[in-house]
């Protein structure tokens, strides 16, 4: 990690928008808040009118915004600010890694998702968001009795959302119908008035988590030292570059892309794109190739994008040494803190 950029959060009770680099794994909501309250979490709060309306209308809770859109973030902290609200705040993320690595477990009491992408293109419907696996993941995180409301207006993902609902051993219904087509308590957003201007049938599901627990955990990513090896080759680095061809490593469900090699012009390094996808995160790191004054070559993580030190980027710079020590029969492993063996890798796993 950088020096200027905390790997865990540093509690500022005014700071409305939050950085995902910063939360730890799994994050002390009520630290972040400065106060013990209800957790409740607003999944896609797009404009941000019914999650600053909630937070206005129960200053007793917390609530989080959760959204990919940048405008969206932008948006509802302009709306948080002009309130004045203490008792909200907004984070750029995805919803699974929310619930995963940041969300502990039995922490959330409430849980709204309004109208959630319904991904429409049939090769696209893996995507969607109401699944039975993520109702688990979801269970495993909300309080015995916490609320569950969803609403959409896409006919087919009604369809799957229903059938989802009513065969999850982890939540019960509310009302005496799987869902409602009216809900005069909530206010109506920006988004759902203009499908009821166009004609389109709003579905609301009120459900509520019970007691039975999933089997699965979910466990948030675990976090290692910071990786690095260090090997010995009779190779110059422009060698090694010149040998250079873009790398893949998969293992335990991690999968590794190592892109584009570039040498820096003024010092005697070189520089690796990696992609790194763990669910349920996925990290774009730099891995740097450096040679050090006793002639060894280092290889370590850039602080770049500020990574998270997980099993991946492990297999990330392990890959990338297994792949150096074998360009010359004369290479040698001599250190490393690796979360598996350089050398041991097999051909699938490296």
């Amino acid at each position: 990690m950088g020096d200027n950029y905390p790997a865990t959060y540093n509690s500022n009770m005014s700071q409305i928008v939050l950085y995902q680099r910063q939360l730890s794994w799994p994050t002390d909501w009520n630290k972040v808040f400065g106060r013990e309250a209800p957790f409740v979490v607003e999944i896609g709060f797009g404009g941000g009118h019914f999650l600053v309306d909630l937070a206005q209308k129960r200053s007793d809770y917390n609530f989080l915004g959760v959204e990919i859109s940048i405008p969206s973030i932008q948006r509802g902290e302009r709306k948080i600010k002009n309130l004045g609200l203490t008792n909200c705040k907004v984070l750029q993320t995805d919803a699974v890694f929310l619930l995963q690595t940041l969300c502990q477990q039995k922490s959330i009491q409430e849980v709204y998702i309004n109208f959630p992408d319904p991904w429409r293109k049939a090769a696209h419907h893996n995507r969607r968001l109401i699944n039975p696996n993520f109702l688990a993941l979801l269970a495993t995180r909300m309080v015995e009795n916490g609320r569950l409301d969803i609403a959409t207006d896409h006919a087919d993902y009604q369809d799957v959302i229903t059938e989802t609902l009513e065969n999850t051993p982890y939540f019960f219904n509310r009302q005496t119908k799987t869902f409602v087509n009216e809900d005069n308590e909530r206010l109506q957003t920006k988004y759902e008035l203009k499908a009821i201007e166009e004609g389109r049938t709003c579905n609301y599901y009120k459900w509520q988590r019970n007691d039975f627990m999933p089997d699965k955990p979910f466990l948030p990513p675990q976090e290692f030292e910071m990786p690095h090896v260090v090997v010995k080759t009779p190779l110059t680095l422009d060698e090694i570059q010149s040998a250079y061809q873009p790398l893949r490593a998969d293992l335990n469900g991690v999968h590794v892309k190592l892109g584009e090699m570039f040498k820096s012009n003024d010092s005697n390094k070189l520089f690796v794109e990696a992609y790194v996808s763990e669910r349920p995160l996925a990290q774009r790191v730099g891995i740097l190739i450096r040679e050090r004054d006793d002639g060894d070559f280092i290889i370590l993580l850039h602080e770049v994008g500020f990574p998270r030190s997980t099993f991946g980027l492990h297999l990330a710079i392990a890959k990338i040494a297994n792949w150096i020590l074998g360009l010359n029969s004369e290479g040698l492993l001599k250190k490393s803190n690796l979360q598996m063996s350089v050398t041991e890798l097999s051909p699938q796993e490296a």
